[in-house]
């Protein structure tokens, strides 16, 4: 497993209450992004984390990935179920790397 889908398991691993835990260097895109994840009950353990993971998602893509393919790593690598694996990649997308949104 890479650094990176291993820093995913870390983020989605966690117990909920960290879900809401301010970030002091987190930005309004940052904030939409952990936002829209916790709306959707995906919980991380800490922000930063999280936002790692969203970033990473990005480089996947940019790597040449499908967002098919990289939602099928988030959930082989988290434990999250199909809808909310896409559901991470698609928020990650939205707000790191909107150049791979169809």
């Amino acid at each position: 497993m890479s650094r990176v889908w291993a820093a995913l398991v870390l983020v989605l691993a966690a117990p909920a209450p960290f879900a809401s835990a301010p970030v002091a260097h987190a930005d309004a895109v940052d904030d939409a992004f952990l936002g829209a994840l916790t709306a959707k009950g995906i919980h991380f353990g800490t922000p930063e984390k999280a936002i790692i993971a969203g970033h990473e998602v990005c480089d996947e893509l940019d790597n040449g990935k499908t967002p098919a393919q990289v939602a099928s790593t988030v959930q082989a690598n988290s434990g999250l179920d199909g809808y909310h694996a896409g559901y991470f990649v698609g928020a990650a997308i939205r707000a790191y790397c909107p150049v791979h949104s169809s």
